[in-house]
């Protein structure tokens, strides 16, 4: 099954961090938080990446293009042409990651649109943002999204207000999802998604077309969208407070999300 995460937003929230890569590429630690969500899905078993690359995509790329040289010893003789490469094992060996150029301005729905090739005839697929970590126990949110049978599954969470709320009935149907609510204490839309293949038919290749309102609100009103409770933990890093937390979770050993 394949993950794909969403990297090509500006981030202009978190500038004051870094603006000259990427928001996924912003580091905890000494990796990319990109990695840290990669990482998370592999200890799962899935290691199939999509990367929907936008505004800076060439620092993704020459991240993980240079990693296995990276990650290896390196044999060089001076004037005998290319270095040799020792190789040595590392974990994410036999990660496959596809770095989909899916447009610098492109919206959110745009951009999952515009990598359906790449998911062939699967019949699900994952789908989460570059820029947010947490513990959701990824098996137990595919075993649910495949009980209900609807077409998509959302996690939702609950910290701070400013993201998409989700109005739910008793038997986790979703009735409401609001963008970004001005206040509300309920369920908010935590990213993490499985997706039946058939979700392509609510999305366009319209550059402005944003996943979070009208694909979403269409799987409201037909009633294809479940949540995913989760009640752990969740962040994401969208500012430099954001980005100091969870960096010191991760250099005091308290990051719950790092799980290998």
């Amino acid at each position: 099954m394949k993950v794909v995460i969403l990297c090509g937003g500006y981030g202009t929230r978190i500038r004051d961090v870094a603006d000259n890569i990427p928001k996924p590429m912003i580091p905890i630690g000494e990796r990319p938080i990109i990695w840290h969500i990669m990482k998370y899905y592999a200890t799962y078993g899935y290691i199939d990446f999509v990367l929907c690359l936008g505004y800076k995509g060439n620092v993704i790329k020459d991240y993980f293009l240079n990693y296995e040289l990276c990650a290896s010893d390196i044999t060089i003789e001076l004037g005998a042409g290319r270095p040799s490469l020792e190789h040595v094992d590392f974990p994410e060996a036999g990660w496959k990651i596809v770095l989909a150029e899916t447009g610098i301005n492109a919206m959110t729905g745009a951009r999952v649109r515009r990598i359906k090739k790449y998911i062939g005839e699967d019949p699900y697929f994952m789908l989460t943002y570059g820029d947010g970590v947490g513990d959701i126990d990824i098996d137990k949110l595919l075993r649910f999204h495949k009980s209900h049978g609807k077409m998509v599954t959302v996690t939702g969470v609950r910290p701070p207000g400013r993201f998409g709320e989700l109005n739910v009935a008793e038997d986790n149907t979703v009735l409401g999802f609001n963008e970004k609510p001005q206040a509300g204490g309920g369920l908010i839309n935590g990213g993490f998604f499985v997706c039946n293949r058939d979700f392509f038919d609510y999305l366009s290749d319209d550059e402005g077309l944003v996943l979070e309102q009208d694909p979403m609100r269409n799987l409201v009103q037909d009633g294809q969208l479940k949540v995913f409770e989760h009640h752990g933990f969740w962040q994401p890093m969208d500012t430099f407070r954001e980005y100091s937390l969870l960096n010191d979770l991760y250099k005091n050993n308290k990051a719950p999300w790092v799980k290998w």
